[in-house]
């Protein structure tokens, strides 16, 4: 009952065409989330959608852990029902980031496409996403102060031309949630663009959580 998030892929209006997000379930039991919700990057005319119609496991996360009373819009994250992952070992769950970039770029050179960079900025916002998905324990697109990735990634002072994010939970290691990225268009999607040049990922854990683990993935292309 392990969740792959929904995957988000935003571009600015520089001539790159915003993609749509698709969840594809992979468990069963969790009420559809509904059609579409459209996001609007700050700063930029282009739009991005998720589309909830069809599902794969988890929908997907985003933001950091705030003071603010929760401001994710009304149906756009998930929780884990209670006791859900009680039954998996988590005790050797851990991220190498350098292992995780190695395994992607492999993926992509494979795909023919040009390898990515860790970025730190990046990697900021997408910690930022983790932790404030273990603090609230589900899975979204939406932090909690109502930000979606754009918003996250922007703040971080990156100048993004294309920012994708693929979020994970309830996977005990990097090569769980990536064999479930892969088996997922739209994550899929987002590991092989051609146009994205780095990357950022963290994982956080939390044994109180019924998510257990936390994993964002944030891809993005500068200006």
């Amino acid at each position: 009952m392990y969740r792959v998030a929904l995957s988000i892929v935003l571009a600015a209006s520089l001539g790159l065409g915003a993609c749509s997000l698709n969840t594809v379930g992979l468990s069963s039991g969790y009420n559809d989330l509904g059609s579409q919700a459209s996001l609007s990057p700050a700063g930029s005319t282009t739009t991005g959608s998720i589309d909830r119609s069809s599902r794969s496991g988890l929908s997907g996360g985003t933001q950091v852990a705030a003071l603010t009373p929760d401001k994710a819009p009304k149906g756009s994250f998930e929780k884990a029902p209670a006791g859900a992952l009680a039954d998996r070992d988590y005790s050797a769950t851990a991220l190498d980031p350098d292992k995780a970039r190695d395994l992607i770029n492999q993926y992509r050179k494979d795909n023919g496409l040009k390898p990515l960079r860790l970025n730190t900025a990046l990697t900021d916002a997408a910690k930022e996403h983790s932790r404030d998905l273990a603090k609230w324990d589900r899975i979204s697109h939406y932090g909690s102060d109502g930000s979606n990735p754009w918003d996250r990634v922007k703040r971080t002072g990156y100048k993004p031309r294309l920012a994708a994010e693929n979020v994970g939970t309830g996977q005990v290691s990097f090569n769980e949630v990536l064999k479930g990225w892969k088996e997922s268009p739209g994550h899929n999607k987002n590991l092989l663009l051609g146009d994205a040049r780095e990357m950022g990922l963290a994982l956080v854990q939390d044994p109180k959580t019924e998510f257990k683990s936390f994993w964002t993935l944030v891809i993005g292309t500068p200006m």
